[in-house]
């Protein structure tokens, strides 16, 4: 676990995620998932980087369903951008360092 990183459930979602002040990057994710587990190192740089402009959350699928479902996560790992309470973009399936910070440097 990271101290970058914040861990979501759907209990906090809409305080963490939807209320922040700051963009919010949600890694939808499950513990038997290798892609997952392949950019959780990149996940935690990027959110020491953009400590002070971005939040990075993770929201494990397999204990979080209703959440995961409402926002018609279908494959995993996806990444959305919540800006105001809004999904801004959606990114799915395991990037590289440079794909992500680019995604995020269009839409923050």
């Amino acid at each position: 676990m990271s101290e970058h990183i914040r861990y979501i459930t759907d209990a906090n979602f809409s305080t963490e995620v939807l209320q922040s002040p700051l963009p919010v990057l949600v890694d939808y994710w499950a513990e038997w998932c290798g892609p997952c587990r392949m950019i959780a190192p990149i996940l935690d740089e990027v959110a020491a980087e953009y400590a002070g402009r971005l939040v990075v959350a993770k929201l494990n699928v397999d204990e979080n369903q209703e959440t995961s479902s409402s926002f018609g996560v279908r494959s995993i790992p996806t990444l959305m951008l919540f800006k105001n309470g809004n999904v801004e973009a959606t990114k799915v399936g395991a990037v590289a360092k440079s794909q992500l910070t680019a995604f995020i440097d269009s839409h923050i």
